[in-house]
């Protein structure tokens, strides 16, 4: 891998001229009755950065693990370098040449990055030389990284740097990246796409999915549209619009999202009240919170941006009581102290959450959707689900079940499927609209339309500005700017787990927010003291 190596426009060449890494032919894969994949061809050329597009449940997920040798096709033909290739294990796609950087990671907590990284290398090669390869890699391709850090203590966009540099380690002919830019900041993302573009330079394939049509628009040759398992499209996004990429993945127009009836500051009742908020680090790597203040009032939808890692996870399990504060009234919901409460409690005075690592935090995988909705709301809905007595009561809770389904959109394989089985996008929409369905009257979300289409992720933004709108409050933490653009009356920025006073909509610009993210803002009142935490 030349890591050195130069930008050049080797990429603007026709597939023809450079000859084509894969083709797939008639690719097909069947779950019961259903067909994920339907007769499916693609074509990716050497050098090239393809595009995968479709709608969450559009069968792009299946495909690719059919490629990364995790699915067997019921039938058609994947050909490598001109070859026919039968690709039955992910140690099989590794060895040709082939890999991955999956939506949902595969780390371990307990161990280093070192050490997970360690664990996907076949060679034998000692840890603190990983470790040091590592550091090499992060440092010359921009993806910061600290090799001796413990998985459980990173943010979810530092969990995804261990990905990718794993798979480079493996120096793959084609890399498939799954949403890659989900979690990331628009500065992180620029530092990606460099990267990108120096490995396609290189002569490295990429296959891209993306449901960041603009991103897409800007950094890939070629894309390929699926919809319903079927591919509907093949064209060049650059001369596409983000519309009419749109347009193809849903077969209409993307309803936009509207921001209507924005609540007078200050003349609604403050629902949500963080006061002098401040958290040790629960870890060596962690992020402690120093003297944050905030008030959302009824009506609201304030926005918190950060780039990952200055302390937004542990916000979020501050505020949703996985982590109980000292003091009582640090922490506010409906004018009543929260801080000792735990997460039951918190939900029974009206509030709502909904973590960012959706698989294993907001859904247990083994279990039901149905089992899902009853674990997470049998002491808010225990009139509804459960008799005087404790008997569950089964078609209340399908009947709740089947009702968010529709409201959200869930694509689904089977009437009641396990969480695991839903695309991670609609598995977002089942757990987004498990909390929109009880009302509540404060909603905290972190990266709300995480992995979503353009379609859902609308969908999702215009949900929760209609439930401010209602009278809740709503507190949105995402590191997508243009999401927190879209829906926020205002937006606070985290950095080193400090917090900035929200900078109302009309007031706030790309690059205002970027300085605070990049920590131009010295610290407020209670800094200083909040320092002993440290």
């Amino acid at each position: 891998m030349n890591i050195g190596g130069a930008v050049d426009d080797s990429h603007a060449q026709s597939s023809d001229t450079r000859g084509n890494l894969l083709e797939v032919r008639g690719l097909t894969k069947v779950f019961g009755s259903l067909k994920a994949c339907d007769a499916v061809d693609l074509t990716i050329a050497r050098g090239e950065i393809h595009a995968l597009l479709g709608e969450n449940g559009a069968g792009k997920s299946t495909l690719v693990k059919m490629l990364f040798g995790s699915l067997e096709p019921a039938s058609g033909e994947i050909r490598w370098k001109g070859q026919p290739v039968r690709i039955t294990s992910p140690g099989q796609a590794k060895a040709l040449g082939i890999g991955m950087v999956f939506q949902h990671f595969s780390l371990f907590e307990a161990l280093t990055a070192a050490e997970n990284i360690a664990l996907s290398l076949d060679k034998e090669t000692p840890i603190p030389a990983i470790a040091e390869k590592a550091r090499e890699l992060s440092k010359a391709y921009g993806l910061p990284l600290d090799p001796s850090s413990l998985v459980g203590d990173l943010s979810v966009g530092e969990r995804q740097r261990i990905e990718i540099i794993r798979c480079l380690l493996q120096e793959p002919e084609l890399i498939i990246l799954d949403e890659p830019t989900s979690v990331l900041t628009p500065q992180e993302a620029d530092k990606l796409f460099v990267t990108l573009e120096r490995l396609r330079s290189e002569g490295k394939s990429i296959l891209y999915i993306s449901h960041r049509l603009e991103e897409v628009k800007r950094l890939c040759d070629r894309a390929t549209v699926l919809r319903h398992g079927k591919v509907v499209a093949h064209c060049d996004p650059r001369k596409e619009t983000a519309a009419s990429l749109a347009r193809m993945m849903v077969g209409n127009e993307v309803t936009q999202v509207t921001r209507t009836g924005v609540p007078r500051d200050g003349k609604a009742e403050p629902l949500i009240e963080v006061k002098s908020l401040s958290r040790k680090p629960a870890g060596p790597f962690s992020i402690p919170l120093r003297a944050i203040d905030l008030t959302v009032h009824a009506g609201e939808v304030i926005g918190i941006a950060g780039v990952a890692g200055n302390g937004q996870g542990e916000f979020f399990e501050a505020i949703s009581g996985e982590a109980l504060q000292d003091a009582a009234g640090s922490v506010r919901f409906r004018g009543r102290d929260a801080g000792k409460l735990g997460i039951t409690e918190r939900r029974l005075l009206g509030a709502a959450f909904v973590p960012e690592e959706r698989l294993g935090h907001g859904a247990a995988p083994a279990m039901r959707l149905s089992e899902n909705l009853l674990l997470s709301r049998f002491r808010t809905d225990a009139n509804a689900f459960l008799t005087s007595v404790g008997v569950v009561l089964n078609r209340a809770i399908s009947l709740a079940s089947q009702r968010i389904v529709a409201d959200m959109d869930v694509r689904k394989s089977a009437e009641d499927p396990e969480a695991s089985a839903l695309s991670g996008g609609n598995l977002q929409k089942f757990i987004i609209g498990r909390e929109l369905d009880r009302k509540p009257a404060v909603m905290i979300v972190n990266q709300p339309t995480w992995g979503v289409d353009a379609g859902a992720a609308a969908r999702i933004r215009q949900a929760l500005i209609d439930l401010a709108r209602s009278g809740s409050a709503v507190l949105v933490i995402s590191q997508d700017l243009d999401e927190l653009f879209e829906l926020s009356d205002a937006i606070a920025v985290m950095h080193d787990g400090q917090m900035s006073k929200p900078i109302p909509i009309a007031e706030a610009t790309y690059e205002k927010i970027g300085l605070l993210m990049g920590g131009a803002e010295p610290g407020h009142a209670g800094h200083e003291h909040a320092k002993e935490l440290a």
